[in-house]
């Protein structure tokens, strides 16, 4: 069983003044007072039932559903009132975010600082506050600015506003859009293929249909989640057999593609009292993505998603977290192991290879035991920080300062996990795949 325990909030444990050099102190008191709000743990330490309410239900796989309409309505009126992108505004590959901003729950513009985009994605979806905070750290450190007064990051493309960049940038960050192998990978529910379509941001229509197609109606989102295991297979199988550049990396194939298969449901279902699981009708989920017409003749316009009206997010007692994902994404592992492997093709169609995780890890982990315990999660970000290093060199004038916040959140969570040590990895085996290769420059 994963310990949901050791996951909650272990991003907010390390973000401390210290962990941010640049960070002020009033973005800390946001997101901890966020935390205390969503009645989340602030700080590991910190962990008892008197002081965090939910401590007890989160040693369990999952907390019973309710519905409140009232604290889980999502207003799209008002301040919030749907708002098309403009000429400079800044829109990629996350439905989600594209929403938020069209929305006014993030800048309109698409550039948001890390409290303002863990504070919009837990009120407007309920996204647990750890997830939310990993997830934009990690953005900020290899696709924004982590060194600035108010780090953050591009939704979309490069970005030259003030808001996010500051001393120490070599460049422009990339923003979300630029991030093929980093944060976003092959193998989309919606988008397409970088090396394939030339785009990795674009909702490609086909592939909109078949998820469409794949999601079943009038069910409950767990079940609805369930369904859509063939759909991923299939994209799966279907990046091998078009794409002689298909790569699938360990954070942005293994642990962030997951979240286009497992978000939507989870998190873009409206709830009620016959769905307090939630439901995700097909009206819903074309909104969310920008899509309008019938089924068979869908029409997308890129930069247009809506939160739909008399939308219920799930409840804060019950926030999607980091366990609960890292569920979702062993559930469909457990049914085909290449989705928890690293690999790709080696130069032409259907030439998958998958890499030995024992040589990677110098025998630290072995790829036929990932999916047992907290393997998975020890692998995964054990990696991600002995890699990021060579991934953003040249980017920082200090490496080491860029990398601290992200540093600290992962080996907060590493230490309640009882994680084997992995002291080097050896990347050079990565270079038998051109799409790792071709998405460096080498």
């Amino acid at each position: 069983m994963i310990s949901k325990l050791s996951f909650v909030l272990f991003a907010l444990s390390a973000i401390q003044v210290t962990a941010f050099p640049r960070f002020n102190a009033d973005g800390v008191k946001r997101l901890t007072n966020l935390a205390k709000k969503s009645g989340e743990c602030p700080h590991l330490a910190k962990q008892n039932e008197a002081e965090c309410p939910y401590l007890a239900k989160n040693k369990e796989l999952k907390r019973q559903a309710t519905f409140d309409p009232t604290s889980q309505h999502v207003s799209t009126t008002g301040e919030y009132a749907w708002v098309a992108p403009g000429a400079g505004d800044q829109r990629g590959p996350c439905p989600g975010l594209n929403a938020l901003a069209n929305h006014g729950y993030l800048p309109h513009n698409g550039v948001a600082d890390i409290p303002t985009i863990v504070s919009a994605v837990n009120a407007a979806y309920g996204m647990g506050i750890d997830l939310g905070t990993f997830l934009a750290v990690y953005g900020t450190a290899f696709d924004g600015d982590p060194v600035s007064l108010a780090p953050g990051y591009s939704i979309g493309g490069p970005t030259t506003s003030e808001e996010i960049l500051g001393l120490g940038l070599l460049g422009t960050p990339s923003g979300l859009s630029g991030s093929h192998n980093n944060y976003e990978a092959d193998t989309s529910p919606t988008r397409g293929d970088l090396y394939v379509v030339g785009n990795d941001y674009l909702l490609q229509v086909d592939r909109f249909q078949q998820y469409y197609d794949a999601l079943p109606e009038n069910t409950p989102a767990p079940e609805q989640y369930a369904a859509l295991f063939p759909f991923r297979q299939a994209q799966f199988n279907n990046s091998i057999a078009t794409n002689p550049y298909f790569f699938f990396p360990q954070f942005a194939g293994v642990f962030v593609s997951p979240a286009g298969y497992a978000f939507p449901p989870r998190m873009m279902a409206n709830h009620s009292s016959e769905y307090a699981s939630g439901y995700l009708d097909k009206a819903s989920f074309m909104s969310f993505f920008a899509v309008t017409g019938e089924s068979g003749a869908f029409e997308y316009s890129a930069g247009w998603e809506r939160i739909p009206n008399n939308f219920y997010r799930r409840p804060l007692s019950d926030p999607y977290t980091i366990p609960d994902f890292i569920l979702d994404v062993l559930a469909f592992g457990q049914l085909d192991p290449r989705l928890l492997s690293i690999g790709g093709n080696t130069g032409t169609p259907n030439s998958f290879t998958g890499l030995d995780t024992s040589a990677l890890t110098n025998g630290v982990f072995n790829g036929a035991t990932l999916a047992q315990g907290n393997n998975l999660e020890c692998f995964i970000f054990q990696l991600v920080q002995a890699e990021a290093p060579t991934v953003v060199t040249g980017l920082y004038e200090n490496v080491t300062a860029a990398l601290q916040p992200l540093a600290e959140t992962i080996s907060s969570n590493l230490a309640g996990l009882g994680c084997p040590q992995l002291e080097a990895v050896n990347a050079g085996m990565y270079d038998m795949y051109p799409g790792y290769t071709k998405a460096k420059g080498i």
